[in-house]
């Protein structure tokens, strides 16, 4: 309870709302909600605590604004249905909290916003100049030109990393299901809800580190990346039921609502955390079991002799994904040298380089510095 009643403390708080939340089973905008959500909003706001909205349907609004029956299936019309739908969405935001008082931003983020680190910076200091204006910025993906976030409802890892770079103190991300649950409760009804996590579940955790997706129906897999980022980030996040009028306060008063998963006590420097979850992956090095026990275990750097296998291809400064033989992420890290130029090099040993490529600018593939271990 102790961990819940900390909620209370709070003060700049993500809340992401998925297209369930705010639309009807047939699609349509569900007002009714909208403007609730936006009164509790506009009410913490009135409180002094700074609210950021994360929120999906584009597409939704952009069905419902051209009188469209079907949902679109291809990729063009999507993207159509999301450039019409933002304006819409944007405008009914702007007359529901205008009602409250309240100013709203508009800012559009992709992933390479996140990719580079002056990119990154910026939207930190966009977002962060905002809520010194006391706005409520209003955030989502650019739809009409990013194919992943149609594809996989990316908003939720989008919250995480807004949260992340604005330092939130809480992520709460508002879907159609109470929380997680040990197994489906629509194939279950005797599953049963985690009240709070401190780490994954081992089977969970198995699955967001290796190559399958198991919970991607239903949106959670995505969620559950979510709460890894933002757990290693030393930042709470709870899942709610959108539905459950006066969730968002439930949860900030510490009531028992949805799923908490409990931050860690060892917060990620900042630079680490962009390693780890703000930039994207440019590729993926397999190392052997010798690497991962030097890396994880003693701290060590990567050095050419503990890679075996490259896939994809990138350039030196690139971010890539370091995995282990089974192809489970141990972490991510900044490469010292091109893929290229690691397929040269892998497996023989730091004295070699400079024979093999002319020259050696670094003995180490990755440095410690520049690697960042993803915990459990």
């Amino acid at each position: 309870m102790e961990s819940r009643q900390s909620l209370r403390e709070c003060q700049r708080i993500v809340i992401k709302v998925g297209t369930s939340t705010i639309t009807y089973d047939n699609g349509n905008m569900n007002l009714t909600r909208m403007e609730k959500l936006t009164r509790e909003l506009s009410d913490l706001h009135n409180e002094g605590r700074e609210i950021l909205l994360v929120t999906s349907g584009a597409v939704a609004a952009g069905v419902t604004r051209l009188g469209r029956r079907d949902y679109p299936k291809t990729l063009p019309l999507k993207q159509a249905m999301a450039a019409v739908g933002q304006g819409a969405l944007l405008h009914l935001y702007d007359k529901f909290f205008a009602e409250y008082g309240k100013y709203i931003a508009q800012v559009l983020l992709t992933k390479d916003d996140f990719d580079e680190r002056l990119r990154y910076l910026n939207a930190r200091n966009t977002l962060t100049t905002l809520l010194q204006l006391g706005t409520i910025p209003l955030i989502n993906e650019n739809d009409t030109v990013v194919v992943e976030e149609i594809k996989f409802g990316d908003n939720d890892t989008l919250s995480a990393l807004v949260a992340e770079i604005v330092d939130a103190d809480l992520l709460i991300i508002l879907t159609d299901i109470d929380g997680l649950y040990d197994e489906d409760p629509r194939a279950n009804p005797e599953a049963i809800l985690y009240q709070e996590l401190e780490k994954m579940p081992t089977l969970i955790e198995k699955d967001l580190r290796g190559r399958g997706n198991k919970f991607s129906s239903g949106g959670m897999y995505t969620k559950l990346l979510a709460a890894r980022m933002v757990m290693s980030s030393g930042i709470p996040m709870v899942v709610a039921n959108g539905s459950e009028a006066g969730a968002v306060r439930s949860i900030i008063e510490g009531e028992r609502v949805g799923t908490l998963f409990k931050p860690r006590e060892s917060k990620m420097r900042a630079r680490k955390r962009w390693i780890a979850f703000g930039s994207q992956s440019h590729g993926a090095l397999l190392i052997d079991t010798g690497a991962v026990e030097a890396l994880q275990r003693k701290g060590k750097s990567l050095l050419p002799s503990g890679v075996v296998e490259i896939q994809g291809e990138f350039e030196r400064g690139n971010v890539v994904s370091v995995q282990n033989m089974e192809g489970m992420e141990i972490g991510r890290g900044m490469v010292n040298y091109s893929s290229a130029e690691i397929n040269s090099i892998m497996g023989r040993k730091t004295s070699e380089i400079a024979k093999i490529l002319g020259t050696k600018d670094y003995d180490e593939i990755i440095h410690r510095n520049n690697l960042t271990l993803i915990q459990p």
